[in-house]
């Protein structure tokens, strides 16, 4: 099986490649803008035939799309997250229409949430900024195509390899600057009761396998998260622990202005079982004491 797998640099990307290697008889090409890609290619700015042509000459039995950006101006969103995946479905029809295409889409696309309730795939989408409303574009367009194609709707990913970005790796970062200063070291966050679904990363690799090796057609949409709603500051707690931090945690910083719009999001997870047998494995703890030990340059080296 030739698999290509666009955004293999971001973290979530890395940890696909992983699995889809370990894959019988795969044979994983990647693409993106650095020249030691198999193919070279940004999304933002491809054209739909070149592509198609470029497409043709791989001839891959899945394409594996992990391109997208959670910041930047409207237009950087749009041009990567909205209109990317269109020119890739419109590509793929062309030059390789058998291709199975796994999409990874964002909870983000969901947006409001009533608190307690679970999200599943046919709920109504209501993004409540850019981010999310290009984020869907992306995700209608493949939904909506004539390809063999899935959305995996990820929810919110934690574990080794964490971005500097996120909430998790700036937490990692502000643990380990305080953490020298014992019981005096102080770590400023924004208000951490938003309530969100954490999933483990590696989990979400495993979800991305099974849906490029499933014989049977695919659901549209697929949520992955764990199917239990927490609260954000769980991150903060576990990342402290395993950090072996005795400092204070101080949340009257600016807060995220999704955290305010959307307080709660909880993902019902029975298609992912149903469709693909796949069950989210890492308990929460273990994802975050592996995201420590990933950054802590006394154990890396």
């Amino acid at each position: 099986m030739r698999i290509l797998l666009l955004g293999v640099d971001g973290f979530l990307g890395r940890h696909a490649a992983t699995v889809l290697r370990s894959l019988p008889g795969a044979t994983v090409l990647t693409a993106g803008r650095r020249p030691d890609h198999d193919l070279r290619l940004d999304l933002a700015t491809a054209q739909a035939g070149p592509l198609g042509e470029e497409l043709a000459a791989l001839t891959p039995d899945a394409v594996v799309n992990f391109a997208g950006a959670v910041s930047g101006s409207a237009v950087t969103l749009a041009e990567v997250n909205a209109r990317g995946p269109a020119v890739l479905c419109e590509a793929l029809a062309q030059g390789a229409p058998k291709a199975r295409l796994v999409h990874i889409g964002s909870a983000g696309e969901y947006g409001v949430c009533e608190p307690g309730s679970s999200l599943a795939e046919d709920a109504d989408a209501r993004p409540v900024g850019v981010y999310g409303a290009t984020k869907l574009a992306g995700s209608l367009a493949v939904a909506g195509s004539p390809l063999d194609a899935v959305v995996l709707r990820v929810f919110n990913p934690v574990g080794p390899g964490a971005p500097a970005g996120s909430l998790p790796g700036r937490l990692a970062a502000e643990l380990r600057r305080a953490a020298p200063q014992g019981a005096d070291g102080v770590v400023e966050v924004g208000d951490l009761s938003a309530h969100r679904d954490f999933v483990d990363a590696r989990d979400v690799a495993r979800a991305v396998g099974l849906a490029v090796a499933a014989e049977h057609p695919l659901p549209r949409v697929l949520n992955l998260a764990s199917g239990r709603a927490k609260p954000v500051r769980a991150i903060a707690d576990g990342l402290a622990a395993a950090a072996g931090f005795t400092g204070r945690i101080d949340e009257s910083g600016a807060g995220s202005e999704r955290s305010a719009a959307v307080s709660w999001q909880q993902a019902e997870v029975s298609a992912a079982a149903r469709e693909l047998g796949w069950h989210p494995e890492t308990d929460l703890a273990d994802t975050l004491r592996d995201l420590w030990l990933s950054t802590d340059p006394l154990v890396t080296g």
